[in-house]
């Protein structure tokens, strides 16, 4: 049995929205213990989640560059979940402090940024974690070892949709909901695709293992914020003909969080939908149709121990997939080989696919991927 690894938070206080799901995710299968935090400016928000999340007074910082420098050397990691724009100055701290990093996506906000902390990886021969949750679901992992092995024939076709309606629907009493002040403007890329567009990127890379070598898209903005693009359309070539379709933003109404993956090959197909995370419903080349759940007796990879906490008719859902995800960082962290933790080098790829996409969007014309 392995000890707990010790874990500090910065960010993700009570009132945040991926917090709590951090906090459960990292010690659902006891593999981190949280030990310190500095979670929110707000001091008594910071206070209050200290408190509940059972630390010690003085293990409750006011200030995160205070705690990288009284605890670095008692933590096993740190995890950083302030908003996208804040992540840069307390990754680079972390670094030469050599403490390991697990970062919520994008990493950054900008192409220039995250290859600076690539290098400075690479330079300190440093850790960093990017946390791309969805790919922790069972039946995700499980499509992938399907695909790599081959049993979809020649892949074709992905069509990746993340449509969410948080930008279009009305509170109770009728008003508009206001986002978070960070999520109201745009960089160079566009906020909707860092919350988004990069969870997309990366799950076509981990499913496939192709690499994007062009991109057109179409920016809209159809909710109530003017001058934030909330919806991006695209069209991508990659390595090996095949071709994707992306689809996501926050102005698609009855959509709560509408991610479905549809894979298309000379073989067969398959789709998978977060809100039936137990299936994958597959065709093969003769047109039958069948439904692949967790407990399949010939899946690859989905009926592990590790993925069956729950026996079959008790679906694992979100906080399980973060969990699975943060085992894979734990995995790492000891020092073992993982395959599925992703660092600053898929984080580099996701920006700089998505800065090409919002360069084409602007343009209105095909760019090219390098």
């Amino acid at each position: 049995m392995y000890k707990p690894l010790s874990l500090g938070f910065i960010g993700g206080g009570i009132n945040s929205a991926i917090g709590q799901t951090h906090k459960i995710a990292s010690q659902m299968d006891g593999h981190f213990r949280l030990v310190a935090g500095c979670f929110s400016r707000d001091q008594e928000i910071n206070l209050q989640t200290g408190q509940q999340w059972g630390l010690e007074p003085e293990k409750i910082y006011r200030d995160a560059m205070v705690l990288l420098e009284e605890c670095h050397t008692e933590l096993d990691a740190l995890v950083i979940l302030t908003p996208t724009p804040a992540h840069r100055e307390i990754i680079l701290a972390c670094l030469e402090y050599r403490l390991p990093v697990i970062c919520e996506k994008a990493l950054v906000g900008t192409v220039e940024e995250a290859q600076e902390i690539a290098d400075e990886v690479e330079r300190l021969s440093g850790k960093l974690f990017v946390t791309y949750n969805y790919s922790g679901y069972p039946m995700i992992r499980e499509l992938r070892e399907r695909l790599l092995s081959g049993e979809l024939g020649k892949i074709q076709q992905v069509m990746v949709e993340m449509p969410q309606e948080g930008f279009a629907r009305l509170r109770a009493d009728g008003s508009a909901a206001t986002p978070q002040s960070w999520r109201c403007s745009d960089g160079p890329i566009p906020t909707v695709s860092l919350d988004l567009g990069v969870h997309v990127h990366h799950m076509v890379e981990f499913l496939t293992n192709k690499h994007a070598l062009d991109v057109y898209a179409v920016n809209s903005t159809f909710a109530r914020i003017p001058g934030v693009v909330d919806t991006v359309h695209i069209v991508s070539r990659y390595t090996d003909d095949l071709v994707c379709n992306y689809w996501y933003g926050k102005a698609a109404m009855g959509y709560r969080n509408g991610l479905r993956i549809r894979v298309y090959g000379s073989e067969g197909s398959a789709e998978w939908v977060q809100m039936d995370p137990e299936v994958l419903r597959m065709s093969d080349s003769a047109g039958r149709i069948s439904l692949v759940d967790r407990t399949s007796g010939e899946n690859r990879v989905a009926h592990h121990e590790r993925y069956c906490r729950f026996k079959a008719g008790h679906p694992a859902g979100f906080i399980e997939a973060f969990a699975n995800y943060y085992a894979d960082i734990a995995t790492s962290l000891r020092g073992e080989a993982s395959t599925y933790a992703a660092g600053a080098d898929t984080a580099l790829r996701g920006l700089d696919f998505l800065q090409k996409t919002q360069q084409s969007a602007m343009s209105e014309s095909r760019v090219g991927i390098k």
